[in-house]
């Protein structure tokens, strides 16, 4: 197996929290570079892997991360698909259950409710279905919009919904290092792999190495340590919770804890456990609904397994239970970020 051959890494070597200085061989590139990287390199890695999907062999190459892979591999192996979402991803299913290991990129989150059957009901239960005689070696890849304009069936952050889903692993990268690593582990999974990515990650540049690597799946990252409180925080937000801990320590002397769980399902409980123990404190912060949603559970196991390190109740900062507006101004009334999560922390820790 190639994949066997490629080494594992959860030690990122950039990332603004871990205040590691830069080496002078440190290989800078964007976000988008850092997953077509890993496209290519599993491309060539394994001949069983291929990508699909809207756009994904058009000159932008969705947003850049796919962009010339047609080129390189050919058409049969890196292809345009058409409307039909619903059609398509039983295609992906039936390739993996037939050894294959297609990677299916959607432009947006929105449309894998066209998808929920061939995810939910086929490429999630097989496996158990059938005596664990049967993998589902697939990833879908997908997109949250943000900024400019997107609009309430462009831009939902869907992912409470399919954390809901067992036999589902779902995955939210913060870091270009994490977005070439977790999207190697996933097409190496032999499980069906779920990545919610983010427009706002794509204006990142960080240190990636050029060979391959994996990020394991379920294993987290403290992105800034502290004692005061810990701060649970997925996608664009880390980097966000991360400038918000940075900004109330030198003002209120407030130090926080800032984790990036990397994968939602499954979710390194341990390490958001051991956090609040030494802090006794949690914000959870997500880019999706509050209600149902990622925070809810994150804060529901807290409570279940950890309540009695807990000093004060439960913060949870999330967009608003609406369906997401359209305009600069409304979305700026929206969307949450570094404000609404330093307010997050300084009421958990000072109850205000």
């Amino acid at each position: 197996m190639p994949w066997s051959r490629i080494k594992p890494d959860t030690n990122e070597p950039d990332f603004l929290a871990n205040g590691q200085p830069e080496s002078p061989d440190s290989r800078r590139v964007s976000y988008a570079e850092a997953i077509n990287e890993a496209l290519s390199q599993a491309l060539s890695l394994d001949p069983r892997v291929f990508v699909m999907g809207q756009g994904v062999d058009d000159p932008s190459g969705m947003f850049g991360a796919t962009r010339g892979l047609h080129l390189k591999y050919g058409s049969e192996r890196v292809f345009d698909t058409p409307l039909a979402e619903t059609a398509l991803s039983g295609v992906a299913v039936g390739a993996a259950l037939g050894g294959m290991r297609p990677v299916y990129f959607h432009n947006r989150p929105d449309f894998l409710l066209l998808a929920m059957d061939q995810l939910v009901n086929h490429a999630a239960k097989w496996h158990y279905m059938f005596g664990g005689t049967s993998c589902v070696p697939l990833v879908f890849w997908a997109c949250v919009g943000r900024g400019w304009g997107s609009a309430a069936q462009h831009s939902q952050a869907l992912q409470g919904l399919f954390n809901h889903v067992p036999g589902l692993k779902l995955i939210m990268p913060a870091t270009c290092f994490d977005a070439k690593g977790l999207m190697l582990a996933a097409i190496a999974d032999n499980n069906p792999v779920l990545i919610i990515d983010h427009r706002m990650n794509f204006k990142q540049r960080g240190i990636v190495p050029p060979e391959p690597y994996t990020v394991p799946i379920g294993k987290g990252v403290i992105r800034r340590a502290g004692k005061d409180v810990t701060v649970v925080a997925l996608s664009h937000l880390v980097a966000d919770s991360f400038a918000a801990a940075q900004e109330l320590a030198a003002e209120e002397g407030i130090e926080a804890e800032v984790l990036d769980p990397r994968t939602l399902r499954p979710l390194d409980e341990e390490l958001i456990l051991s956090s609040v123990a030494r802090t006794g404190r949690l914000v959870v912060t997500d880019t999706g609904w509050k209600t149902g949603g990622v925070t809810a559970e994150i804060a529901a196991m807290v409570a279940e397994k950890g309540f009695a390190s807990l000093k004060a109740p439960i913060v949870r900062v999330c967009n608003p239970d609406l369906p997401t507006p359209s305009g600069y101004t409304l979305e700026r009334a929206y969307y949450i970020g570094k404000d609404e999560i330093k307010a997050g922390i300084v009421k958990a820790v000072r109850g205000a």
